[in-house]
């Protein structure tokens, strides 16, 4: 059961995320959070010391169950590693483009420079994201089932092989949402581009005397 505490917390970043959604960081204000949320201003910059700091507090909890969905969806023991990579794609994918995804990730982008908020965003988003992918295909490289190579660089490669069809066309609004079957497609196009480079070279067939 939750305290107080933590459902008071979260009742702020509730409201939060939707005066953030609403009129973006810049012209958001903490009197707009509390009038929002109810109770006083004190109260509320006793949980969060700043603007930035709640800012940044909204983008991870929108991205802490990504990661989450992430970190479950690889399977390091999976025979199957090319289907592995493709069920791990998708998975990626369709929580990247959720509707909250792409705006908590558009306003990160936006206000990057302000108070650290770019730097922060990447260090306890992106790159647990990219740890977890290299161990899985370090895995892969230590069992042969992929060349050997610098897992991180792969790892890095591979999430932007995905993203590779969507991400700008995303971010600029020329795309709003992506179909469950497009997402498909592309990761699986994704994983071959990506396999035709890590794959391990199969032996030639001895010729027959």
């Amino acid at each position: 059961m939750r305290s107080k505490t933590e459902t008071k917390r979260l009742a702020i970043l509730r409201a939060a995320a939707e005066v953030f959604r609403a009129v973006g960081f810049e012209r958001a204000s903490m009197s707009d959070i509390c009038a929002r949320v109810g109770g006083s201003k004190a109260t509320l910059y006793n949980y969060f010391p700043s603007k930035e700091k709640l800012f940044f507090e909204v983008m991870f909890q929108a991205k802490d169950v990504e990661l989450e969905a992430i970190a479950a969806a690889l399977n390091p023991d999976a025979s199957d590693l090319k289907q592995e990579l493709v069920r791990f794609g998708q998975q990626f994918l369709r929580f990247a483009y959720e509707p909250q995804s792409i705006a908590i990730r558009r306003l990160s982008i936006a206000q990057a420079s302000q108070a650290g908020i770019g730097k922060m965003s990447y260090e306890l988003t992106s790159v647990p994201t990219e740890k977890h992918v290299a161990g899985f295909l370090k895995k892969a490289m230590q069992r042969g089932a992929l060349r050997a190579a610098d897992p991180k660089v792969a790892a890095m490669q591979l999430l932007s092989l995905f993203e590779s069809e969507w991400l700008q066309r995303i971010l600029y609004g020329v795309v709003t949402s992506v179909k469950p079957q497009a997402i498909r497609a592309s990761v699986r196009r994704a994983v071959d581009a990506f396999l035709a480079g890590y794959a391990v070279p199969a032996m030639p067939k001895a010729s027959v005397a």
